[in-house]
């Protein structure tokens, strides 16, 4: 009876050998007509082979499912690109390997897809400025691949890995290309470039979806029977239309004697009095809408044989952000607004004096934009509620003091940064003023450029000759200084009948009232014009 007993309790544990080899043989092999992917956070790599063999670096989540469908196999964050094919040892097919990218399941070569970079915060699509490698080009780290065409300004994409390009997706002058959408193709082996001449991306989840489409559409619904609700009758009304030839018509005598004296075909107007009789009224009708057509028929004519002249011209990256952005500045912000005159006279003073030590020692000369941006710094650092910006929960105060300063441009308008510009002297603010305006100009500008700006200002006065203006806050700061024209006027002097010419600037400062009060502004101002009508005191 032992003996028997034994025999019992080991037929039960192999009862379920079947199934633990089929399990294990699930996990180390996949079927010769399956194809399996590694799905690592939004990117794909795609392996063509019988067997997988996972790396150290990351785990596998998810088995596959075998029933002659596509499937996936999850990964952690840190797997490596580096994959490896095993053959199936009862086929005899030898080991393969691809060291990054992926192969596809039309039996291309390992490969790399490169996407369009988001190269700034708000940026969700970019056109193709240039490209700098053709088709076939070896690259190496570093190397400059493309100019993209932010919404903001033109950035150099460099190349992260050596490798060959083998496909442009997008050529130059490709425009509204979404974030991430590939736009090349490289590859490891420069024998490979050939194969990808014809190559065309693909979605890896357009299949399924499609199949998902297919499978969750609603069967077509039943034809429901709807029963139209009865309708009373209407009553109908009588009315003579215009009388054919023969046919007599009834017309009371004051509409025959109206219409003789006006040379109103009687036979022409409809009847609306008893019995589709012709009434005064019908007649007083006809020709009041005669005279109408008369009048308007002309009009007509002469809009008809003058077609508007004009031209379409495309909208820029750069337009296009910056009409969005006002838009939901002036629909967003409550803004307000606060003018003063500053005298500038002895600004230009000091001016002259301090062009005349740069040009003994070899420097560039400044310009009044230049006091202005550092009367403007100093002003928030004395002032620092108006250097805030404001928060659906709070408001940030920023303890850096960077002013963006408005280029105008033939692309568009562009703000650089000038950073830290109260701690910076009068002719480094010079000379990096001038130095970003050259780069707005030439469409050259990196985000660093115009990125992380507390405050800005614009100038119309000095190259237009505006009096005075009103700018639009730049979000998501909270407030704008548009400085205007100096011009001379006629003020009392220090006698009782004597006057004298002083020149006046006049600036506006534009508030966003959540976060800037009328009195912080004022307060701000103020200082302001301090430092602009005492300027010695900007290089205490």
């Amino acid at each position: 009876m032992g003996y028997a007993s034994q025999i019992v309790n080991h037929s039960k544990k192999l009862r379920g050998a079947p199934k633990l080899l089929r399990q294990a043989s699930a996990v180390r092999w996949f079927s010769e007509d399956l194809q399996s992917s590694i799905v690592k956070k939004d990117e794909i790599w795609k392996i063509q082979g019988r067997g997988y063999q996972s790396s150290q670096k990351g785990a596998i989540r998810n088995l596959v499912n075998f029933n002659n469908r596509p499937h996936f196999l999850q990964c952690n964050r840190g797997v490596s690109m580096t994959t490896t094919s095993i053959g199936n040892p009862n086929s005899g097919s030898s080991l393969t390997k691809s060291k990054r990218g992926f192969s596809s399941g039309s039996g291309l070569p390992p490969h790399q897809e490169i996407g369009m970079p988001s190269l700034s915060p708000t940026m969700t699509e970019g056109n193709i400025a240039r490209w700098l490698k053709k088709e076939g080009d070896k690259l190496s780290p570093g190397e400059v691949l493309c100019e993209v065409e932010t919404d903001k300004a033109t950035v150099e994409m460099e190349c992260m890995e050596e490798g060959y390009l083998a496909k442009i997706i997008h050529g130059d002058g490709a425009k509204e290309i979404k974030v991430g959408e590939v736009i090349a193709v490289t590859v490891e082996d420069e024998g490979d470039i050939a194969k990808f001449k014809d190559y065309e991306p693909t979605s890896s989840s357009s299949g399924a979806g499609a199949a998902a489409a297919e499978s969750s559409a609603p069967s077509s619904p039943k034809k429901e029977a709807v029963e139209e609700p009865v309708r009373s009758p209407e009553p109908k009304t009588v009315k003579q239309g215009p009388a054919s030839d023969g046919e007599r018509v009834f017309a009371s005598p004051l509409a025959r004697k109206l219409a003789e004296d006006n040379n109103v075909p009687i036979s022409s107007v409809k009847g609306t009095g008893p019995d589709g009789s012709i009434v005064k009224a019908d007649i007083e009708d006809y020709l009041a809408s005669r005279g109408k057509e008369s009048t308007t028929a002309p009009k007509a004519k002469d809009a008809a044989g003058a077609p508007l002249d004009y031209t379409d011209v495309p909208h820029a990256q750069i337009r296009k952000v910056t009409a969005s952005r006002l838009l939901f500045s002036k629909q967003t912000i409550p803004h307000y607004y606060l003018s003063v005159d500053a005298c500038v006279d002895r600004l230009m003073d000091l001016r002259n004096q301090l062009n005349a030590l740069q040009e003994a020692s070899g420097g560039k000369r400044l310009s009044v934009n230049d006091l202005v941006i550092k009367a403007a710094a100093l002003a928030l650092r004395k002032v620092p509620q108006c250097n805030s910006s404001w928060t659906d929960n709070y408001i940030r105060q920023y303890h850096n003091v960077n002013i963006n300063v408005a280029v105008q441009t033939d692309n568009g308008l562009y703000v650089p940064v000038i950073r830290d510009a109260d701690k910076k002297g009068l002719s480094s603010i010079s000379e990096e003023v001038k130095k970003l305006a050259q780069k707005a100009r030439e469409n050259t500008l990196k985000p660093e450029d115009y990125e992380g700006g507390t405050f800005t200002v614009s100038n119309l006065g000095g190259p237009f000759g505006i009096k005075q203006f009103c700018a639009i806050i730049n979000p998501p700061q909270s407030g704008i200084l548009a400085v205007g024209s100096a011009e001379k006027r006629v003020i009392p002097g220090s006698g009782a009948e004597e006057f004298k010419f002083a020149s006046f600037m006049s600036v506006t400062l534009s508030c966003d009232h959540r976060v800037i009060d009328g009195a912080i502004g004022a307060e701000w101002l103020k200082a302001f014009k301090g430092y602009i009508e005492n300027p010695e005191s900007m290089l205490l």
